[in-house]
């Protein structure tokens, strides 16, 4: 087993630093782009799994882990394109990327905007192709879908997913992220205790919530309209082979949402479900997750 490297780091040339982690291996190369609330860290498991024909870098997004946030995200794209900036200053030419759940999203816009450099892509529990919606709530609590933000200014004044969430990130509340973590993602297993704790220890380094929130919100590649932004038809310029990874009980990304992503991408992308598995399938099926991702990238 080839062990992470230390917490590395490398100063773009738009004043963000981005820090990252490395898994030296064979000549094939592989990025692993993380989601929310996550940073390079929770990679872990399946870098140290991952097959020895791989060298394999973890980046963390601007506004995650070490990296500096100095200047606020506002479109998925500004996360793609530090990813650009980032494998330029590597001198990082070919490679395959995997990017989970948001960062499915980054990796999307990345393979739209820079068509010379991603062989394959993998995309795992991603948002859609349409974005991730954030709707008004009813007096219940549940969501009104009629009603769908437009503005970061919506997002943050949220009370029932940013005020919350960033006040779980504000006051430290470990406890309470592993309460949130229990019932959306980690519903059947979950991190061993010591693994669990640096996660949520991880997840405290995040500064930009609700950036994030409203970059998914106006997400969208696809050929159809919605409240929050007009389709672009960009899904069009992904033009390599796809793999299009999601568990069977996600609570994160509904099923409508992947569904999208199966038609938007149509026959560019093979998709497989992963039974059993909800939004972290590293946690809930490491080996299955595994042998797809190298099975593909082979």
């Amino acid at each position: 087993m080839n062990m992470i490297d230390q917490l590395k780091a490398v100063e773009l040339s738009n004043g963000e630093t981005i820090t990252y982690r490395e898994r030296l291996g064979g000549d094939k190369l592989v990025l692993f782009i993380h989601g929310n609330m996550t940073s390079s860290k929770h990679w872990d498991i399946l870098m140290e799994a991952f097959s020895d024909d791989f060298t394999i870098i973890a980046p963390d997004l601007r506004g995650f882990g070490g990296s500096t946030y100095n200047k606020r995200a506002s479109h998925v794209r500004d996360f793609s394109n530090d990813i650009r900036l980032f494998v330029d200053a590597l001198e990082l030419k070919k490679f395959s990327l995997v990017g989970w759940s948001f960062g499915g999203t980054v990796c999307m816009q990345f393979c739209i905007d820079n068509p010379e450099y991603c062989e394959k892509l993998v995309l795992l529990a991603s948002g859609s192709t349409r974005g991730y919606p954030h709707f008004k709530t009813n007096s219940d609590g549940s969501p009104d879908v009629s009603k769908r933000f437009t503005t970061i200014e919506e997002i943050e004044s949220d009370p029932m997913r940013t005020i919350p969430m960033q006040g779980l990130y504000d006051t430290k509340n470990k406890e309470g992220l592993k309460m949130v973590w229990n019932a959306a993602i980690y519903t059947h297993n979950q991190p061993v205790e010591e693994k669990y704790n640096e996660y949520i220890e991880d997840m405290l380094t995040q500064r930009n919530l609700a950036d994030v929130y409203h970059a998914l919100n106006t997400f969208n590649i696809s050929h159809f309209d919605n409240v929050a932004a007009k389709g672009t038809g960009e899904v069009d310029n992904i033009n390599v082979p796809v793999l299009n990874l999601y568990g069977d009980r996600d609570l994160v990304v509904p099923m409508i949402m992947t569904q999208q992503i199966i038609d938007d991408l149509g026959d560019k992308a093979e998709n497989v479900q992963l039974v059993n598995c909800g939004h972290s399938p590293l946690i809930d099926d490491l080996e299955r997750l595994k042998l797809e991702i190298e099975k593909f990238l082979e």
